[in-house]
């Protein structure tokens, strides 16, 4: 595969290091996004979907195919040398993706995925000068949404359809499942 066509310099913000993932990474962050979404440990945090989806949120094909796209990059979050949060961003154009968010459910609530998502935000737009920051999430999920909201996320009404019948997205357990894309100005 091709090297990221971006810097892999760490930053610090404060008492949190965002670095871009590696391949050595991948285990780590599919455990992180995996705790954060799905089964017991999720309801830890308030981010779980364990109600609506069973199975996997991703593998490891998933994360290295994020880690390793061309105009794609997976921030790792660490504090004291702990993963504890990541993010992905991809250049799309005028605006940039983001996607893959997961907090440790244990530090869920404490801030740290405004820092993250504000640090993000800064990050795509320093990288690719966008003005735009895009995002899909599954409509039922009013809770999330709303959080999105007061970050200066605003609905869309563009709506997309849920990969049902494809399990690396998860086992749905309702058939009212779809996405709506949330767009924030960065400018």
């Amino acid at each position: 595969m091709d090297a990221p066509s971006h810097p892999t310099v760490p930053h610090r913000i404060g008492d949190l290091v965002y670095r871009d993932a590696t391949a050595a990474d991948t285990d780590a962050l599919v455990a992180l996004i995996e705790s954060a979404y799905r089964g017991d440990s999720s309801r830890t945090g308030w981010t779980t979907e364990a109600d609506i989806l069973e199975g996997q949120r991703t593998d490891a094909r998933g994360v290295l195919e994020v880690i390793e796209s061309p105009g794609s990059r997976l921030l790792a979050v660490e504090r004291d040398g702990k993963l504890i949060a990541c993010c992905q961003l991809e250049h799309r154009g005028d605006a940039a993706y983001f996607g893959m968010f997961a907090v440790l459910p244990g530090a869920q609530g404490s801030g740290l995925g405004k820092q993250v998502m504000a640090a993000a935000e800064r990050i795509a737009g320093e990288t690719w000068g966008v003005r735009e920051m895009h995002m899909t999430v599954i409509t039922v999920r009013e809770e999330l949404i709303a959080w999105y909201e007061r970050r200066g996320y605003r609905r869309t009404g563009k709506l997309f359809p849920f990969p049902y019948g494809d399990e690396r997205f998860g086992i749905p357990q309702r058939a009212d499942l779809e996405f709506e894309l949330l767009v924030k100005s960065l400018g």
